[in-house]
C-alpha cells in the first residue's frame, strides 16, 4: 500500500510596500516645499473697529504695535528702526505675502505712520491695517 503524500505548495503572496512609500514621501516633500507661512506678530491687540473691514487673503507677515507703542514682529519685541531690515528679510522669502499692521485701538498715529514708512523705505507697497468689522 502506497501512501501518496500531497505537499500543499502554499504561494505566498508578498506584497511590496516601496512603490506606496516613495509616493507617500514625495506628496510629503510637495506639500511641504508648497506650505506657504505666517510670520505672526506675537501678542494680541484690540484693533479699531471699521465699517468696511474685509479678510486679506494673503496676509503672511503681521507687524502688532501695542497700547504702548512697543512693535511686535515674528513672536519678538523689535525696535522701529530695525523693522524695514527685518520686513525686508521677511519679504524677501516670500514675494507675494501682504503685510499686515495690527495696532492697538490706543496706540497713537504717530506709531503706526513710523511703522509704515519703515515698510514702504523697505519696498513695500501691500499693507493692510487690521480692522474688526462692525456688526
Amino acid at each position: 500500500m502506497s501512501v501518496r503524500r500531497h505537499q500543499i505548495q502554499q504561494d505566498e503572496t508578498d506584497l511590496d510596500m516601496t512603490p506606496m512609500l516613495d509616493i507617500v514621501f514625495i506628496m510629503l516633500i510637495f506639500f511641504i516645499v508648497t506650505t506657504s507661512f505666517v510670520k505672526e506678530s506675537g501678542i494680541e491687540v484690540n484693533p479699531p473697529t471699521a465699517a468696511t473691514a474685509t479678510s486679506q487673503d494673503n496676509a503672511n507677515i503681521f507687524i502688532a504695535i501695542n497700547a504702548d507703542g512697543d512693535v511686535w514682529i515674528d513672536k519678538r519685541e523689535v525696535d522701529i528702526r530695525t523693522v524695514r531690515a527685518i520686513v525686508a528679510r521677511l519679504h524677501a522669502s516670500t514675494p507675494e505675502a501682504a503685510v499686515v499692521i495690527q495696532a492697538d485701538a490706543k496706540s497713537t498715529t504717530e506709531n503706526l505712520l513710523a511703522v509704515m514708512d519703515q515698510l514702504r523705505l523697505a519696498g513695500i507697497d501691500d499693507i493692510a491695517i487690521a480692522a474688526t468689522p462692525l456688526n
